[in-house]
């Protein structure tokens, strides 16, 4: 096996510059996908003339798919089984690089990587990385204690010798989608519910989200938007919203991701879980409530977001945890209605809408 590097540069030794071509493997979810959104923006700045290629799932692709930064996609059908490895195989083969950098920590990404032509392999160190996935790497980043998961993506930026700040997640909202929001939810001023992930452990209660949306109607005068996929239970949990609001709702629920980036670029406030649309939102500058309960905040949390708007029950009060992708499922049940509305009320502040 290749022995492998770290990032520090032995003395003497010139810094390192951006290589022509690069190759990012990131491939999922939504959330982390939209994370590692400034690794892409810091080389290109650092280099405007580099060539980026992404690979990333069906789903979060679109993300990524036609953003400034990148300059091509290639996609991989995480549903295609061991045929999926075969088709991004020849792809790859046809799009060449000089540096991958892993940035997902998975056996997935780790065999992508592998089938990637390229002198340079990028990954994190073997305390960070889970499934074997340090072992498809040549080069290491310097090993750190776990931070946020956004930390680490910047680490493969500053390696490549690009300097991430100020930071950039380049996303905005295509002229279409902007056109859609104006036809969907009209010019009143709302608020965005993201009503669930696909992870079940990070999900709230359909009569809390009700409470808080009949809060934001009655109280703040505002219209609650509901977001997300168009499963049972967020069908369900749009119903007892409906029924507390009435016309005060809409739901845009299955409305894809274009138009979902529209939709939180105009909100005036989002109340989300711990799930790709939550980090959107940062990433679009918009004042979001984090409900957190059985993932980490300090590992996955809104970045660099307003820590006051941030409802952590992940840990008992005072506790001292770290940063780690442990899970600590149950604890949704701590996050309260009142938890919520003091948040509500301090992002939105006296002033009416």
């Amino acid at each position: 096996m290749t022995a492998t590097t770290t990032a520090t540069a032995a003395p003497g030794r010139p810094a390192p510059t951006v290589p022509p071509r690069v190759g990012i493997v990131l491939m999922s979810a939504l959330g982390d996908v939209t994370l590692g959104l400034p690794v892409a923006t810091s080389l290109k700045r650092a280099r405007p003339d580099v060539t980026i290629r992404w690979v990333a799932q069906r789903g979060p692709d679109a993300i990524v798919r036609g953003h400034p930064a990148v300059d091509e996609v290639i996609p991989f059908d995480r549903h295609g089984g061991w045929r999926a490895y075969a088709d991004v195989r020849r792809r790859l083969a046809e799009a060449p690089v000089d540096v991958v950098l892993d940035l997902q920590v998975a056996i997935k990404a780790g065999l992508v990587t592998a089938l990637w032509p390229a002198a340079e392999k990028w990954g994190v160190d073997r305390a960070r990385a889970r499934d074997a996935n340090w072992l498809f790497t040549n080069r290491k980043l310097v090993p750190e204690p776990r931070r946020h998961m956004a930390d680490q993506f910047l680490e493969f930026a500053r390696a490549l010798g690009a300097d991430p700040e100020p930071l950039d997640y380049g996303l905005a909202p295509s002229a279409a989608a902007i056109a859609w929001r104006g036809t969907a939810i009209g010019a009143a001023p709302y608020a965005v519910l993201v009503l669930a992930s696909s992870a079940a452990h990070k999900n709230w209660f359909a009569d809390r989200w009700a409470a808080v949306a009949r809060h934001l109607v009655r109280e703040r005068g505002l219209r609650v938007v509901l977001a997300g996929s168009t499963s049972d239970l967020e069908r369900e949990t749009a119903e007892h919203i409906a029924a507390a609001v009435g016309n005060g709702g809409v739901s845009a629920l299955g409305s894809g991701i274009e138009n979902l980036v529209g939709l939180l670029a105009g909100a005036r406030l989002v109340v989300s879980p711990d799930t790709g649309p939550l980090h959107m939102a940062v990433a679009l500058g918009r004042p979001v409530i984090g409900l957190y309960g059985s993932t980490n905040p300090r590992w996955v949390g809104p970045y660099r977001s307003d820590p006051a708007l941030l409802v952590d029950r992940y840990g008992e009060p005072g506790e001292p945890y770290a940063s780690s992708p442990t899970r600590r499922p149950g604890r949704m049940s701590l996050v309260t209605v009142d938890d919520v509305l003091q948040r509500v009320e301090r992002a939105l502040g006296a002033a009416a809408p």
